[in-house]
Formats: structure tokens, sequence, C-alpha cells
């Protein structure tokens, strides 16, 4: 039989790594970001056309605490803890993690928007500073602003030209935001979804074949280059073209116009306004 000292060092021995145990799945961050979904899902609104969406920011305004507890949590994390994730989960909880804290900024500002005084997401920034260089957040143990998680994280550290389509920062000719969070497992699916439900939208990227010319969003001017690094295969933004042409065509014709590939390349001037419901 063991002594009472023996049974007592057992029993404490057995309580610290119930306690080290219980303290990691209590911490252990999830990656399917399901809490992030959930609110996404009860403020994001698809277009009749399945190929729009508008955010309810007036009910992400009376109800934040979600948000802003996934929020708090994405920011809990260590670049320690980061740097020991897959690729996928570290490219996902960044997207989701630009997308999350572009909403808290235009709820931090609703108020403007109700009042009028700002109608866009440009509207919030000021003379010395663009809204996407404010640092307002903290992630990776650092103080950091949307720019820096786009161009010095998440463009810099992956080559994934399709996150493109899934940044959204809050206007309307945005890529649609998705009603779900973006996961590792799913990543390049939901990737691929998301550049083939933007180049669908005849809104914000069009085709003329009487002037021979495809227009595309803003946003192919503006990252371009990313286009024609040859990551993921893409060399240009024809290949880009090339590779969702059925997407983008209506009909056989423009199909076979598409494939020809003998198009100019243009783009559409770009719709600031806040991606409310009330623009639908």
């Amino acid at each position: 039989m063991l002594n009472k000292l023996t049974h007592g060092k057992i029993l404490g021995c057995t309580v610290t790594v119930f306690l080290l145990v219980s303290s990691t799945m209590v911490q252990a961050f999830d990656h399917q970001h399901q809490l992030f979904t959930q609110v996404l899902r009860e403020i994001v609104q698809l277009s009749p056309n399945k190929k729009q969406t508008r955010v309810d920011y007036e009910q992400l305004n009376k109800q934040p605490e979600s948000l802003n507890q996934y929020l708090a949590l994405l920011s809990s994390v260590k670049k320690s803890e980061y740097q020991l994730w897959t690729n996928q989960e570290q490219l996902s909880f960044l997207i989701n993690a630009y997308n999350g804290f572009t909403l808290q900024l235009i709820n931090q500002n609703y108020a403007k928007f109700q009042s009028a005084k700002a109608e866009s997401i440009k509207d919030l920034g000021s003379f010395f500073s663009s809204p996407w260089k404010q640092g307002f957040f903290t992630l990776l143990d650092e103080k950091r602003s949307l720019d820096n998680v786009e161009h010095d994280m998440i463009r810099a550290w992956f080559e994934r030209p399709r996150i493109h389509a899934a940044l959204v920062c809050a206007a309307v000719s945005c890529p649609p935001l998705r009603n779900q969070a973006f996961v590792a497992d799913k990543l390049d699916q939901q990737l691929d979804d998301q550049m083939r439900q933007f180049l669908s939208d005849d809104q914000r990227n069009t085709l003329s074949q009487k002037d021979n010319s495809v227009n595309l969003s803003s946003i192919f001017k503006w990252y371009g280059d990313d286009f024609e690094k040859g990551q993921q295969g893409f060399t240009s933004l024809k290949d880009l073209i090339k590779v969702y042409q059925k997407e983008m065509a209506d009909d056989p014709q423009q199909l076979t116009w598409l494939q020809n590939q003998e198009f100019s390349i243009g783009f559409l001037d770009y719709d600031w306004r806040l991606n409310d419901i009330s623009t639908f």
C-alpha cells in the first residue's frame, strides 16, 4: 500500500498534469474560426443574383460583442504560437483578421455613417494618415494597421494572388464578403470560389465585344503585379481571365471570344461607398 506521503505526491502530480492539459485545451486556438462564422452569418446578406454581398452594419452596431470577442482571441495569439501553425492555418488567420478588423473599424465609427459625416471607409482617415495605415489593433504581439496585415504580412509571406478576391475593405466595389470564415482545410477551395464569384459579377468586371475589351475591377490595376509573378501559374491578367473565362462569359460566343484572347484590358472606376445593405 502507498503511504500517505507517496499518495499525496502522486495526487499532486496528477492534479498538476490535469491543470496543464486543461489549460492547453482551453487556450487551443479554433482554426475553424467558428465564432467569426457566426458573426458573418448574422450580418452578411447575399444579393438576389448571388454574386454580391452587403453587410448589415446596423445589426453589427447593436450587437458587436461576438465580433469583439473573436478579435480579442486573434489579438491574444502570440507570434511564437502562430509560427507553429501550418501555412494554410496562418493565411486563414490573417485573412480573417483583415476582414474582421475592417468590420470593427466601421463599427467603431458607425455614428459617422449614421449622421452622414462619412460615406466611405476613406472618410475615416485624416490628412496625415489613411484609415488603412491607422494602428488600431494588436496582432502577433505588435500594434498593427490594415495595410500592415495586407501588404507586409499576407502579400509578403504568401504567394496567393487569389487573396485579392477575399480581402474586403468595406466598399461597394470590393469583392463579396463571405458569410463564413476562411479555414485551413478548405482555404484553396474558398479562395477559388471567391475569385469565381467576383469575376462572374458583371457589375464588377465587364465584357465589351463591341469595344473588344475586358474591363476589370480596379483591384486588378492596383495589384496586377501579383498576377505577373508566376504565382499559382498566373503570369498576366489574361492568364487570370483564361482560368475564369466560363464565369465571365454570358454565352458561347463570348466564351469563344475570350478564348481567342485578342481583347484589351481596361479597368472600371471604384465605388468607395460603404458596402451596407442600403446600397443593394
